[in-house]
């Protein structure tokens, strides 16, 4: 298939996540009353992890496809290939999730093909039905079955966002970066690394986010300050493992690079 396809199955243990307002209970309501919902955020602020631990603590596999320009909805559904001189039906990770009640979770959505949206509003109303036009199918979504999307609104242009006809069939999620309080055990449990030593590195992070819109386009994302932290653990020293992790994927302009080294050096030492 043309994009790429994760499956999940239930394990006994969730994944870690630590909640930051009411979003597991707003999930779990949603996969029990069979509604859609849609997840809003910067990246790297934890949606992923959210979903694998919401599939994990209901009991449901889960399939991730990160979306992209050129994924389309033959990809989710499915297509015939040509398998051992035999032409067959492959199902495509919307249709096998429809089919098993699985929850299916399109990550930044909107980077996908319009065709894709065209097809997901059967399964956001009241019908739950996924259309199969090659096979003839018209299939109702087995119970269990919820579908999950996600998206980023600061970093969309005009060209690359979700019509309100299709955003007011989900319900939605706002999700941010956490608190300090909330982030430093979160990067201390996933790189090992001391509390203690974690701290600056979580003040350098949030002084970052905070040039967004001006030097830079995006904020340092959590799951980058937990990279640093683990290249910390390893032995790294503290200013080389902080530009390879929180300065060097932020930006390429070398301007802006060494002003923020300077920021560096003044929240660091």
């Amino acid at each position: 298939m043309n994009g790429i396809r994760m499956v999940e199955t239930p394990t006994a243990q969730p994944p870690f996540y630590l909640p930051q307002a009411d979003e597991c209970e707003i999930f779990a309501a949603a996969h029990g009353n069979r509604l859609p919902l849609l997840l809003k955020g910067p990246t790297g602020c934890g949606k992923t992890r959210f979903v694998s631990h919401m599939a994990a603590r209901l009991g449901r596999p889960l399939y991730t496809v990160a979306c992209h320009d050129d994924l389309s909805a033959a990809d989710l559904i499915g297509r015939y290939l040509l398998k051992g001189g035999e032409t067959v039906w492959v199902d495509g990770p919307l249709t096998r999730a429809v089919r098993e009640g699985a929850i299916c979770y399109l990550d930044e959505v909107v980077e996908a093909r319009k065709d894709v949206t065209v097809v997901l509003h059967p399964l956001t109303d009241d019908r739950r039905i996924l259309p199969v036009d090659r096979t003839g199918e018209e299939l109702a979504a087995a119970p269990g079955f919820m579908l999950v999307a996600s998206y980023n609104p600061g970093y969309q242009n005009i060209l690359k966002t979700l019509k309100p006809s299709t955003r007011q069939r989900f319900l939605a999620v706002e999700f941010g970066f956490p608190k300090p309080e909330h982030e430093v055990p979160v990067v201390a449990r996933e790189s090992g690394l001391a509390e203690a030593r974690v701290q600056p590195l979580v003040r350098l992070a949030n002084k970052l986010r905070g040039l967004k819109g001006q030097d830079l386009e995006e904020g340092v994302s959590t799951r980058l300050v937990v990279y640093a932290a683990t290249l910390i653990n390893g032995g790294m020293p503290v200013e080389r493992a902080v530009l390879a992790a929180m300065i060097e994927p932020l930006t390429d302009d070398e301007e802006v690079r060494r002003g923020l080294l300077d920021l560096v050096v003044a929240i660091m030492g």
